[in-house]
């Protein structure tokens, strides 16, 4: 894959020219939707594949449709002389593609009415149903990974019990 890209001109990097941080805002972006909808555990069997697969989906539709989010457009300075972020209305993805003009009339009267048959109490219980899914079968390799990680050194246990008794 990495052949076929370099032949296309696209490089695979780990942040942008000139940005060392930018591996902490990638991250954070990590955080936002994997972590919160499929945890820290360690997953590492098909079963739990096929679960993480069906999960993605469901998310995907609640975050594009359901879920309005703020964008920056600028910045402001206050009476303080303190410059603070400007965000536009709160709007869905969906609402922006819609705004943006880029759709055909087809193809946005088929999103609008895969839209209007969502049922965000369903889609949170699919949701739901689906992180106790992936919790249950993956709780325990995951656990046991993390006590085979931090058996304690010899030396350090009998040094705190030796600072207990001073």
């Amino acid at each position: 894959m990495i052949d076929w890209a370099a032949g296309r001109k696209i490089f695979f990097t780990r942040s942008r020219p000139y940005k060392k941080n930018d591996q902490a805002t990638i991250e954070s972006k990590n955080n936002h939707l994997v972590r919160r909808h499929a945890f820290h555990w360690r997953y590492d069997d098909p079963d739990t594949l096929m679960v993480l697969n069906l999960l993605w989906p469901v998310v995907n539709d609640r975050m594009n449709f359901l879920t309005p989010t703020k964008k920056p457009i600028g910045w402001k300075t206050g009476p303080t002389g303190r410059r603070t972020r400007v965000y536009d209305a709160p709007r869905t993805p969906f609402e922006r593609l819609r705004a943006a003009g880029v759709l055909s009339p087809a193809q946005e009267a088929e999103l609008t009415t895969y839209r209007d048959g969502l049922n965000p109490a369903e889609l949170m219980r699919r949701i739901v149903s689906l992180q106790d899914r992936l919790t249950a079968s993956a709780k325990r390799p995951t656990l046991d990974l993390e006590a085979s990680l931090t058996v304690p050194l010899p030396d350090t246990a009998r040094g705190v019990k030796a600072r207990r008794r001073a």
